[in-house]
């Protein structure tokens, strides 16, 4: 690497630290352009790119490393874990076992290999290879999480699914970072109090003071904002998370105008963060703010769109049969994941738009035009929603979830999206039936932890309708009795 070269990788790296990775990446830009450029180049180049969210270009980069560096296990395990991130399970996979053959054994690759056989639903598999990763490294957080509610998933119980993450708190219990991992399953598993107590049982920094917050926010909103007034000295500065917690906490307490304070400070520093603006949003209604109207004018943002039968299929109903059956296949796991919105189902793992099945592959072709009208409809303006209208999208993510008899999706909002979407794929009777209770309905406008606010919009459910909505909007679904299960499929937009 000449002079001149390394000279622009080390001024890259400090744009970088600085926060101004656009410029670091124009600066690499021209380098890696050439044929010739150095491997070094390409490994910083490839690593901004991924920070950046540019992975496909991350992947791309990576490739022309191992090509140019065939026994690096770096290059090959970075190449993995962007393909992983990339939501390609088997490419993943095969790219992991490459690196374990020429020598790397570091428990990163283990864990990389986890969760692209967790991806294709090859979960014993999966499971093994965290006990793998847990070998070389016992208190590897990362592993433990992911293993821990693997276990939970799979249907074997909290006492179980807890049982990999006791082991590794006795052997260190200095590790507060543990704790925290237990206490969120416990809180997922509907124990809040019992996860609080796990967080309290030893001394906390200011993430175990946040972790502490979010566990009693809902059961004591006064003493969680307590734990987030502490998390948030020790911080030193401001940190998004703690903020939005101490602003959810004064919104239960009623103390709207309060919030407002910390809602401002997070509009300036993460002005396209769905969380916050769903913040600002429930203060402006409690303030009777008339922009919570404009905000959440579900006439204007809530869109129902029927989709077309797919080409290959002779109308809708055959194609929603075929969907519902390669979903179906992909509901392998049990019980709800971890930090989502669901209660009492099962959501799939995979990125389904990587999915090579015909009928999941026909889903992302058909769901192009409804978003496309969706924009198109929007138009520009300076609201948040608008102002970020390009007239094009990507997606960011999609998934399948499947709610058992009086499932349900809690209130919840997309914090890194900015469209979110409901397709319903299959319906239970006692959705699909009388109107009497909602049962199964989309509702919109009720934000958890707020009880005095419920919801203002609901939207009937019906096989093959295609829901979009802002990513801001508090949302989610009525219980539903009967017998059947519900069947969904999702994804989240952000602008091209």
């Amino acid at each position: 690497m000449t002079a001149e070269v390394q000279a622009t990788v080390e001024q890259a790296k400090r744009l970088a630290a600085l926060g101004r990775i656009d410029q670091a990446l124009a600066l690499l830009a021209d380098v890696t352009a050439r044929a010739d450029a150095p491997w070094q180049t390409l490994s910083v180049h490839a690593d901004l790119l991924k920070r950046a969210g540019r992975l496909e270009e991350s992947a791309d980069l990576s490739r022309r490393l191992v090509a140019l560096r065939p026994q690096s296990v770096p290059a090959r395990h970075n190449l993995a874990s962007t393909l992983g991130d990339l939501g390609r399970a088997e490419a993943a996979e095969a790219t992991c076992r490459e690196t374990l053959a020429i020598g790397g054994d570091a428990p990163e690759t283990w864990l990389v290999l986890a969760r692209a056989l967790q991806a294709q639903n090859r979960f014993d598999a999966a499971q093994t290879a965290y006990g793998e990763a847990l070998a070389r490294r016992p208190a590897y957080a990362d592993a433990l999480r992911d293993l821990s509610q693997l276990i939970w998933m799979q249907g074997a119980g909290l006492e179980a699914a807890c049982a990999p993450l006791d082991k590794a708190i006795a052997a260190a219990p200095g590790e507060p970072v543990l704790r925290q991992i237990k206490a969120r399953l416990l809180d997922y598993a509907g124990q809040p109090q019992a996860a609080y107590q796990v967080l309290t049982a030893g001394a906390l920094d200011a993430p175990g003071e946040l972790a502490a917050a979010q566990a009693i926010q809902r059961l004591d909103p006064e003493r969680a904002l307590a734990h987030a007034d502490r998390a948030a000295v020790m911080a030193g500065g401001p940190v998004i998370a703690v903020l939005v917690v101490q602003a959810e906490c004064r919104l239960a307490l009623g103390q709207a105008a309060a919030a407002m304070v910390h809602i401002d400070t997070l509009r300036r520093i993460a002005p396209t963060n769905q969380h916050v603006l769903a913040c600002q949003a429930t203060a402006w209604r409690m303030l009777g703010d008339p922009r919570y109207d404009q905000m959440y004018d579900y006439a204007a943002f809530v869109r129902p769109y029927r989709l077309e039968a797919p080409s290959g299929w002779a109308s809708l109903e055959a194609y929603l049969v075929d969907l519902a059956q390669a979903l179906h296949g992909l509901h392998g796991l049990k019980a709800h994941p971890i930090g989502q919105s669901l209660r009492g189902g099962s959501q799939t793992t995979a990125k389904l738009s990587e999915s090579r099945d015909p009928a999941i592959l026909a889903f992302f072709q058909v769901i192009d035009a409804p978003i496309r009208a969706y924009m198109a409809a929007l138009g520009p303006g300076e609201d948040p929603l608008r102002a970020r209208n390009t007239g094009d999208y990507r997606l960011q993510g999609s998934w399948s979830v499947r709610l058992h008899p009086h499932g349900f999706h809690a209130d919840h909002i997309h914090a890194e999206g900015w469209l979110s979407s409901a397709c319903h794929i299959e319906l239970p009777s006692s959705v699909t039936g009388a109107d009497e209770g909602r049962e199964g309905w989309l509702r919109f406008g009720a934000p958890p932890g707020v009880p005095t606010l419920e919801a203002q919009h609901h939207v009937r459910p019906q096989p093959g309708t295609l829901v979009i909505f802002p990513s801001y909007m508090w949302h989610g679904t009525q219980p539903f009795g009967g017998d059947e299960t519900r069947l969904t499929l999702a994804f989240d937009v952000v602008p091209a």
